[in-house]
Order: structure tokens, then C-alpha cells, then sequence
């Protein structure tokens, strides 16, 4: 069990049932055209989200609580965890195309809870089965694997929220916490850059739902914190908007350049806007 003087860095278990709740909300206040709205995600209607949806539950419950797989994929590499997860979410997208939304409704009803109840039974100290990749982790713990898919549900929703014209998640209760763990993936995409000890970049996502993240060069890694002191050598001010498109790779960094406000080192700048904090 976990000792009581731990702390845990994101602890997004009251979150994942109070995000549960507000989806519920939505999905029972969507008309027959809303679910057939466009979303960001490429190829996936509204409908098409919320079954994906169903699907993390599913899967979390039948793989981490129940032990079932029922195949066991050859993963050698990244990209091919990639194309697995890509072929698993097309395959249930599709078979899912023949249930009604009341079916995807109840079906959400019945596994909601046993997914947030199944995380907060783990202790978040322990391995998890998953490594969150695009933080540069080979190994991660639970707390990190459980804020990943906490990302995961805020994203998703928010999709949805965007397509029908629907708000009601961009707060400073469920975003400033997906922002920030999106975050994390922040000093891996600078991992292959090189500059001088000293060297700071400071990302603010602006509004009073947002923030600011500092990267320093110290040594050969780079340092992610909160606060820093020190004159960035570069500064990029986006909008909360179009962080959460931008780095889930929904939108590409040259079609919003222009709406992105970069000070000082615009080069290295750039670089920060190419992070993406999901399984792409």
C-alpha cells in the first residue's frame, strides 16, 4: 500500500468520476444530428468517439482488472505499438457503427464507474502494465499511466464538446490538469535538441485556465518545473484552444503558426510546438 508520506504527482482519481459525470450529461442531452457531427479526430463522427470511449473501458477492465486479452500482438518498436492500437480502435469503431447510441449510452452507464472504481483500487506507486511512451518513459508507475488516460477522457470529450458546440470542460478544474500532464511530454521533445547549460524555454497556455511550464538545459538533459527566474531564451504564448488540437496532433503546427506568439529563439521555439502528448 502506499506509505502516507508519499505524494502523488497527479493524483486524478476524483477527476476521472466528476469527467465521467459530465460525459453522461452530454451524451443524454445529444440529438440524433449531433451524434452524426464531424470531430476533430479525422475520420470519427461524434459516435464514433463515444464508442472509442467505450472501448478504453472495455479494454482497461477486460486487460488490467480482469487479465484477458484474448491475443497477444508481436510488439518489437514503438511503431508497431502504434499500428496495434490503430488497428484495435478502427476494428471496434467499425464493428461499433451498427449500435445505437442508446445501446452506447447504457453501455457507458454499466462500465463508467467500474473503470474509475478499478483505478482508484491500484496502488499509484506501483509498475504499471503500460509505459507512457511519449513522455519518454520505458517504465512507468501507475500515477503516470492512470494521468495519461485521465488525458484521454478530457480529449475525448472535449472533441465532442467541440463539434456540437457544447462547452463545459474547459475550466480550470479539467483542463489546467490535462494541460499539465500533457506537459510531461515537453522535455522528451527536446531530447534530440542541443544548446548551452542556462538555455530556458517558457510555454504559457494563456487564460486563467492555463499556465506556464519552464524547460531549462542543465547539464545534458532538459528540466521541466513550474517556476524559473531566469529570461527565456525563447517564449511561446498559445491559446488554450488550440493547445489541446495542437498537441494531440488533431492540427499541425504550420496551418496555427500564425496564431502562436513566439519571443526571443523562434527556432527553438518552434521545436516545442511539434510535442504531442498522445499514442500517435
Amino acid at each position: 500500500m502506499m506509505k502516507s508520506n508519499e505524494t502523488v504527482p497527479f493524483n486524478v482519481i476524483p477527476l476521472l468520476y466528476e469527467i465521467d459525470k459530465k460525459f453522461m450529461e452530454l451524451l443524454i442531452a445529444l440529438t440524433p444530428e449531433e451524434w452524426q457531427k464531424q470531430t476533430v479526430a479525422k475520420q470519427w463522427q461524434v459516435k464514433d468517439v463515444v464508442a472509442h470511449l467505450l472501448d478504453g473501458n472495455i479494454r482497461i477492465l477486460s486487460m488490467l482488472r480482469d487479465g484477458y486479452s484474448g491475443e497477444k500482438p508481436n510488439i518489437q518498436s514503438y511503431q508497431d505499438l502504434v499500428d496495434y492500437l490503430n488497428t484495435l480502435n478502427a476494428d471496434w469503431v467499425k464493428s461499433m457503427k451498427r449500435v445505437s447510441p442508446e445501446m452506447l449510452i447504457l453501455l457507458h452507464q454499466a462500465t463508467g464507474k467500474l473503470y474509475c472504481d478499478y483505478y482508484a483500487s491500484l496502488n499509484p506507486f506501483d509498475t504499471a502494465p503500460f509505459s507512457v511512451a511519449w513522455a519518454g518513459e520505458s517504465e512507468s508507475k501507475n500515477w503516470m499511466h492512470i494521468a495519461r488516460d485521465y488525458t484521454e477522457k478530457f480529449l475525448h470529450q472535449q472533441q465532442i464538446r467541440d463539434a456540437v458546440g457544447k462547452p463545459g470542460i474547459m475550466t480550470q478544474e479539467f483542463f489546467y490538469p490535462f494541460i499539465d500532464i500533457f506537459m510531461l511530454a515537453l522535455p522528451y521533445t527536446y531530447r534530440d535538441t542541443i544548446a548551452e547549460n542556462g538555455t530556458m524555454i517558457k510555454l504559457t497556455v494563456m487564460s486563467d485556465i492555463g499556465g506556464s511550464w519552464f524547460l531549462m538545459r542543465e547539464n545534458t538533459s532538459w528540466i521541466l518545473s513550474k517556476e524559473n527566474n531566469r529570461t527565456a531564451t525563447a517564449e511561446i504564448s498559445i491559446d488554450p484552444n488550440d493547445a489541446w488540437v495542437l498537441f494531440s496532433k488533431s492540427i499541425r503546427p504550420e496551418h496555427i503558426r500564425h496564431k502562436i506568439n513566439i519571443t526571443g529563439n523562434e527556432k527553438l521555439g518552434e521545436i516545442a510546438l511539434t510535442m504531442v502528448s498522445v499514442m500517435a
